[in-house]
């Protein structure tokens, strides 16, 4: 069973810790949870055996944390927050940070927020898409909201709001709550403000990752950041690639 802390605004926060060693927080993506990023990918027991120790989050509107169906409950930067708050109740004071597609776009608002709590941060599934809004835009968070919000899924005609539509469809998902988590998403951060973070950062996307995009063009962005591609790997794909686990081990290690 998961443990549980509590957000200022009284949202409850799922979480769970494994290993022993140097802390890493582990931040999922939008409509997945800590079970379905990071432990059926493999991840748990990766990262484990290579010596970490893991904290694994479930977001607000995700997994068995609490499901508000309110847009004005979310936003990266409340996000980033709940982060924080999982730090404090798992007593890491400065963990690595570990975020895929949305919980990377929450691990820069955190690194941006709270510098001195993130050692290195590793962002994956988030790509040059990031700086251009392509998702987070208020067109793109509008026409991806409705599509999770319709009753009639079959008047969604776009690929990528049918593919998000598609995830959000699987079992112990609750789609309102992530509709109204799509809606409060916040564009990317200044880019002065991406130059000037000062921790270490790798950017890890698959090599036909359309979703996110190239890695290089974000990482070229950071005063300290290093791009890695996974050959053959996809949005959905690369999350499970022994490759992007061994880069992340590799990079926190270094």
């Amino acid at each position: 069973m998961p443990q549980c802390a509590t957000a200022p605004d009284g949202i409850r926060l799922a979480y769970e810790c494994h290993g022993a060693g140097p802390a890493i927080l582990l931040i999922h993506g939008f409509g997945s949870s800590r079970v379905q990023n990071w432990k059926s990918t493999g991840w748990y027991g990766g990262l484990t055996e290579a010596g970490f120790c893991i904290v694994a989050m479930d977001c607000r509107g995700h997994g068995d944390s609490d499901k508000p169906h309110d847009p004005a409950l979310y936003g990266h930067d409340r996000m980033a927050e709940d982060a924080v708050t999982v730090m404090d109740a798992a007593a890491m004071p400065q963990p690595f940070v570990l975020g895929y597609s949305m919980g990377g776009y929450i691990g820069l608002r955190l690194l941006a927020a709270h510098p001195e709590r993130v050692r290195k941060l590793a962002i994956a599934g988030v790509g040059e898409q990031y700086l251009q809004d392509s998702i987070t835009s208020p067109q793109a968070r509008t026409m991806l909201a409705e599509a999770l919000a319709t009753d009639d899924k079959d008047a969604i005609v776009d690929p990528r709001a049918k593919m998000f539509r598609a995830f959000a469809d699987q079992p112990g998902k609750d789609r309102l709550a992530l509709a109204a988590c799509m809606r409060a998403m916040s564009p990317h951060l200044p880019v002065a403000t991406l130059v000037a973070l000062a921790r270490p950062i790798v950017v890890i996307d698959g090599e036909m990752d359309d979703t996110a995009g190239r890695a290089q063009p974000l990482a070229d962005v950071f005063s300290n950041g290093k791009a890695v591609t996974i050959a053959g790997r996809d949005h959905m794909s690369a999350v499970g690639d022994r490759k992007t686990r061994q880069a992340v081990i590799d990079f926190f290690r270094s």
